[in-house]
């Protein structure tokens, strides 16, 4: 089971945004939109949350950071290739992000880890407060393929989580 990360458990006020990133066409790079979609499904459906705004970012890049402006908490939910195995479930803060910058970064290229880097560098006074990262590690990565059976397992287990964080407001 994840925990929250520590500096998750704090009270804060304004806006959470949960962001679903991936690329819908390249199997597992999907995680993060299919679990968003899934938590939108079994927990969002029937509660008013006005605090909460959600985003499905395909292939965001460094679009991602429009996506952040005037976010006090964004929960990331994004497939990720750290040589695990596939349907693990990362549960990161910002600081500890810098693990899957590089070779070991999102499924999708230039990723998430390096978007938020530098936007720290950038805009720093426009970055959320708190930034935590669910990732989910990729198997299949093939063009026109939907998500490995691992990964749809690890679905229930991700929107649990969005939801936990979510509820922390």
């Amino acid at each position: 089971m994840n925990q929250l990360p520590d500096d998750a458990r704090d009270e804060t006020s304004g806006i959470i945004k949960i962001i679903g990133i991936g690329q819908s066409l390249r199997g597992d790079d999907a995680a993060g939109l299919a679990a968003v979609r899934f938590w939108q499904e079994r927990y969002q459906a029937n509660i008013e949350r006005p605090y909460l705004q959600v985003e499905l970012a395909e292939l965001p890049g460094i679009g991602l950071l429009n996506l952040l402006i005037g976010t006090s908490i964004a929960i990331l939910v994004d497939a990720v290739h750290s040589n695990s195995k596939p349907g693990t479930i990362h549960l990161l803060s910002n600081d500890q992000l810098e693990a899957f910058t590089g070779g070991a970064g999102s499924a999708h290229g230039w990723g998430v880890a390096e978007t938020l880097s530098l936007g720290e560098k950038l805009m720093p006074s426009s970055m959320p407060e708190k930034i935590i990262l669910i990732g989910i590690e990729a198997g299949n990565l093939s063009l026109g393929e939907s998500l490995s059976p691992q990964v749809e397992l690890a679905l229930p287990e991700v929107a649990r989580l969005i939801e936990q964080l979510a509820n922390r407001v």
